[in-house]
């Protein structure tokens, strides 16, 4: 399989950085499927997926993987 190649030429901190912006779009999800059930037509029905704790998972690896590369990517 052949890779794409802005995917074999990136250097770790790009990879680290693109990682880091899909978690912060995971997170973006978490956060709308919390929504959706907060606004759930039958009261009774709970979800039994913690989207909120999700959410803060993804967000706090999503944002301290682009801290970490962000330095490099603009050094380079």
């Amino acid at each position: 399989m052949k890779e794409p190649d802005f995917l074999l030429f990136a250097s770790d901190a790009e990879i680290l950085a693109m990682w880091g912006a899909a978690f912060l779009v995971v997170a973006a999800l978490c956060s709308l499927m919390e929504r959706r059930r907060l606004k759930r037509a039958q009261i009774n029905r709970v979800g039994w997926v913690p989207w909120t704790g999700l959410f803060v998972t993804f967000a706090v690896l999503g944002g301290g993987m682009l801290a970490v590369a962000l330095p490099a990517i603009m050094q380079s």
